[in-house]
């Protein structure tokens, strides 16, 4: 998870995680204020609701405020399994093998960076919120021939809104007025210098529309969209 943009206070809410690693997989308890009880909790990771970049406080997000996250992390220089394909070359290891932390950590940096993914402050292609949309978790059956799949507990499968996006008409680098879809990545919406959130709106409905017209599959925004529907 190195690289993340954003706060600890923010990580439980969007339970963030990438290249096969969530924030719920080492947190112990969440301590929060409950707006409608009007006092201070302390809740156990089983009772945050986590689910794939979402969580109770997502849900709920007038009801509660982070204070505080407690992490429960393994002693030791080795990493966990390494479940991420494009990690585990990075790393030059097979999928399912182990690092050390400090080389997983690098290997994360260096890949999140070569996709405009960690903020550098004269690469406009870093000028974004990270990743716009989510990937979609749909029956097998929807899944378009070639899209790269991850089978999951419920038994449907994830897939990759990158590559629905690039295979439905968008291209990297291209411009809506001063917003801009990533050089580097399709996932990422950029502001060019003076976007207006008119134009990165314009940008991911367009992006919706193709996707939808294509594959017949609704894009869903990873960010949190205030004042405004996509």
């Amino acid at each position: 998870m190195s690289g993340i943009p954003g706060t600890v206070g923010g990580a439980p809410i969007q339970n963030i995680g990438a290249y096969g690693s969530e924030l719920n997989s080492l947190v112990a308890r969440v301590r929060v204020f409950d707006r409608e009880l009007g006092e201070i909790r302390t809740l156990a990771a089983a009772d945050c609701g986590f689910g794939y970049r979402t969580s109770k406080f997502k849900k709920e997000v007038d009801r509660y405020a982070v204070l505080e996250v407690i992490l429960q992390l393994r002693v030791g220089e080795m990493s966990n399994e390494i479940a991420y394909a494009e990690l585990a070359t990075e790393l030059g290891i097979k999928v399912g093998e182990r690092a050390s932390v400090n080389a997983v950590r690098k290997a994360v940096l260096a890949i999140r960076g070569r996709k405009g993914m960690v903020l550098d402050e004269t690469d406009t292609d870093t000028w974004s919120v990270g990743s716009f949309f989510i990937n979609p978790t749909l029956p097998a059956s929807k899944i378009p021939t070639g899209a790269p799949v991850w089978e999951q507990e419920d038994g449907r499968v994830k897939t990759s809104a990158a590559w629905l996006i690039e295979n439905s008409g968008t291209t990297k680098g291209e411009r809506f007025g001063n917003a801009a879809v990533s050089s580097k990545h399709v996932l990422a919406l950029t502001n060019t210098g003076s976007a207006t959130s008119e134009e990165i709106l314009e940008a991911a409905r367009t992006i919706c529309a193709r996707v939808e017209k294509r594959f017949s599959i609704t894009l869903q925004p990873e960010v949190r969209i205030v004042g405004a529907q996509l």
